[in-house]
């Protein structure tokens, strides 16, 4: 399911399918999140995990509904690189901590959604975006860092989905203020978008709906961007 906003949730096939069309293309890394396990009160969909993680040949991350350090210890031995924490975060940052020291901070990684509040401000946000902290992203950064996270995905909520550009305001300042890298994500329509995202500081970027929706009728089809058109983008940040 792909969602726009964290809402109007989108079926977009078989996920099992849809790996194996990634795996065609040579993607990168794949981050598979279940935003609706913590906001659910559910758990980590372990055999569900396993059949992902079987079939991928990229390096996987999970996220949704983690809460615990034997929680994943379980899922990083299925085979999955990384585990993404988001609501244990700020619920619970011994998690965060512990698996840090467990695991190595490489294999563990900070999910921060956000919000656009009045005036500007941003404010974190969790369970599946629907629980305002009151927490400015910027400080939950350094937050997260400090407990042991290696990288950071942030997430605006706000652009999510809608294929506009990701929000480059709050890359800048989220980049700008941690040593780890940050991973720009929500928002994303062009490759022209990734490169965009870098300039402002983003290490790395993801997109979901760019990659899954064809058209202005948002028609599914699986399509990722050729190393050309990748190496065109970021010539000048490489050089």
């Amino acid at each position: 399911m792909k969602t726009t906003a964290f809402k109007a949730p989108k079926y977009v096939g078989d996920p099992i399918n849809a790996i194996k069309l990634f795996n065609d293309k040579e993607v990168d890394e794949l981050v598979l999140l279940d935003i609706s396990a913590t906001r659910e009160g559910r758990g980590p969909a372990f055999s569900v995990i396993a059949e992902v993680a079987s079939e991928c040949f990229m390096p996987l991350a999970y996220g949704g509904g983690i809460s615990s350090l034997e929680e994943a210890r379980r899922i990083l031995k299925m085979g999955v690189e990384k585990v993404v924490l988001n609501s244990a975060s700020w619920r619970d940052p011994t998690v965060l901590v512990e698996a840090s020291r467990e695991f190595g901070s490489q294999a563990v990684m900070a999910s921060i959604d956000v919000r656009r509040r009045l005036f500007g401000r941003y404010e974190v946000f969790v369970d599946g975006g629907t629980r305002a902290t009151g927490i400015d992203p910027v400080e939950f950064a350094k937050r997260v860092e400090d407990s042991g996270a290696g990288e950071i995905l942030l997430t605006s909520i706000d652009c999510d989905g809608t294929m506009k550009g990701y929000d480059l305001e709050l890359v800048r300042k989220v980049a700008s203020e941690v040593g780890i890298p940050v991973i720009a994500s929500g928002g994303a329509g062009s490759v022209r978008d990734f490169g965009l995202a870098v300039r402002e500081g983003a290490a790395a970027v993801a997109a979901g709906a760019m990659f899954v929706f064809h058209g202005p009728h948002r028609a599914v089809l699986i399509t990722y961007p050729s190393q050309s058109e990748l190496d065109r983008e970021f010539q000048d940040v490489r050089a």
